[in-house]
């Protein structure tokens, strides 16, 4: 089987069917278009057209390779005319009977040799092979809307897939400008597998009353380097495709804790709130542009209690540092004094626990995330108790944005927003590692290229410290009593013996 294919179909002349189209008409294919909508391929020649002539004006290209790209585009009204493909790529609607069918009417029409794959998002590509008579030249293709920018594909192995058409995949889609990551067949593959860590206990989050929308959003952002909130991100996304992703990922892993959707989002979605796409969502839009809800100042306190932190705290040493260089009295008995501040730093832990079990006194307790290195974010995320006094809060908050910083004041749980987001991201992608689904470097390749996180999950886990992110999980499964906590077996046994979480097992 040729790696660089001369001649490739596509089927389905939507957003995916012509990025497709545009990528390999530039590597050099002749792409031939087929839709049952004629007036969808007819359009999709003319955008594709209209997007080359931009990059000529812009001088990126020249106007005889546009007329190149533009030559290699034909469109097809009949399914026989596909025959003389080596590659015939499908990105249709994504119902498991209709793209059957397709599958099977099209291996007769191609030749024996030739390659089908599919552009599904969330389907088993095993079960879309099923009906086929040579499952073995079928195989999953999965590229991400907008397909020219984004630069990473998923090639998918079903049960029955062959290694060489893998490989073919793979080599053509480096030819396509695309970096390829291998999958096996499983739901959400890679990508969509890894991103349920982030919106789910974000939404878990505010359905607890802990924080606010804009808030997660800013914390997130602010503190570990995400582009976008996950908010943000769904609602650019739109609920009409985030919310049935959660869902199907769910449902195909047999109610898996871990991937647990949100009633807020079946809500919105029922409602048509859908994000950006529909003016509403998470957030109003007005011309395009959110209305986000304006943080209030720092307060003024006038005169500031002494600090007292907990010798439990993670990361003290740092602590101590940070409240000398904001100009605290810090006290160093064995205890607190009656009029002081009283600081703790717990992982995964809520502040009420905290103070309970170290006999503080909970009105004047608050407590601070540590997880991160302080000077490495741009905010510091405070949590009160219940019986935590006004005061005690106001002169808390007043002290941590005494240079300027960012502060964020939460209500009690366990685990802090940046710490319950980040420890499940990583437990989601170490369980992923567990099942073999793909390689550790894929997975970071994967999930940096299609959901655009500063660093890879593994990596993340690796930044914050692979035995912190087994504190905060064993301690928030102790809190909650929930199974979606437990951590990954992959994880524990880096946590344990201390070994980077991208190191392969031997």
């Amino acid at each position: 089987m040729q790696a660089h294919f001369n001649i490739i179909g596509i089927i389905g002349a939507g957003a995916m069917g012509r990025g497709i189209a545009q990528i390999a008409a530039q590597a050099g294919s002749q792409v031939m278009l087929f839709d049952k909508d004629q007036n969808a391929c007819s359009q999709a020649i003319k955008d594709l057209a209209a997007q080359w002539d931009k990059l000529v004006a812009k001088g990126r290209i020249e106007a005889t390779v546009a007329n190149t790209y533009k030559a290699r585009l034909s469109v097809h009204a009949a399914l026989n005319d596909l025959s003389q493909c080596g590659l015939v790529i499908e990105a249709i609607v994504e119902r498991l009977d209709i793209k059957r069918e397709l599958f099977a009417e099209l291996e007769s029409v191609v030749s024996p040799h030739a390659l089908l794959v599919t552009n599904t998002s969330s389907l088993s590509v095993t079960a879309i092979a099923a009906g086929m008579k040579h499952p073995e030249r079928m195989a999953g293709f999965h590229f991400f809307n907008p397909v020219p920018l984004m630069k990473v594909v998923e090639v998918i192995r079903g049960v029955k897939t062959s290694a060489a058409s893998c490989t073919a995949l793979t080599i053509y889609a480096k030819q396509m400008g695309h970096t390829p990551v291998q999958a096996q067949d499983t739901p959400g593959f890679i990508v969509n597998h890894a991103g349920r860590g982030f919106g789910t206990e974000a939404l878990r989050i505010v359905s607890e009353g802990i924080a606010d929308f804009a808030t997660i959003d800013r914390i997130l952002k602010d503190q570990v380097g995400f582009k976008l909130g996950p908010f943000e991100l769904m609602d650019l996304t739109g609920l009409d495709v985030s919310h049935p992703v959660m869902e199907s990922v769910y449902n195909q892993y047999y109610q898996e804790p871990r991937y647990r959707p949100s009633v807020i989002t079946a809500q919105l979605f029922a409602g048509g709130l859908l994000g950006k796409k529909t003016g509403e969502g998470f957030y109003r839009y007005v011309n395009g542009v959110a209305e986000l809800p304006v943080e209030p100042p720092p307060p003024v306190v006038d005169t500031l209690p002494p600090v007292w932190v907990s010798p439990r705290a993670s990361r003290r040493a740092e602590l101590l540092s940070l409240l000398k260089t904001l100009g605290a009295t810090i006290e160093t008995g064995a205890s607190p004094s009656m009029n002081a501040l009283t600081l703790v730093a717990p992982l995964g832990f809520d502040i009420t626990t905290v103070a309970v079990v170290e006999r503080l006194d909970p009105a004047r307790t608050v407590g601070i995330d540590m997880l991160m290195d302080d000077a490495q974010t741009k905010r510091r995320v405070l949590a009160t108790n219940p019986a935590t006094r006004a005061d005690m809060r106001d002169a808390a908050h007043a002290l941590f944005a005494r240079d300027g910083k960012a502060v964020s004041v939460i209500r009690d749980s366990g685990g802090f927003v940046t710490q319950r987001v980040v420890a499940h991201i990583v437990n989601i992608a170490s369980d992923i590692c567990q099942q073999g689904i793909c390689s550790p470097q894929d997975l970071e390749t994967a999930v940096t290229l299609g959901l655009g996180y500063p660093q890879g999950p593994l990596a993340m886990g690796n930044h914050c410290g692979p035995t912190n992110i087994l504190e905060v999980l064993f301690n928030m499964q102790t809190v909650y009593g929930d199974t979606r906590y437990r951590p990954s077996p992959w994880l524990r046994r880096r946590g344990a013996i201390g070994l980077s979480l991208l190191q392969e097992e031997s």
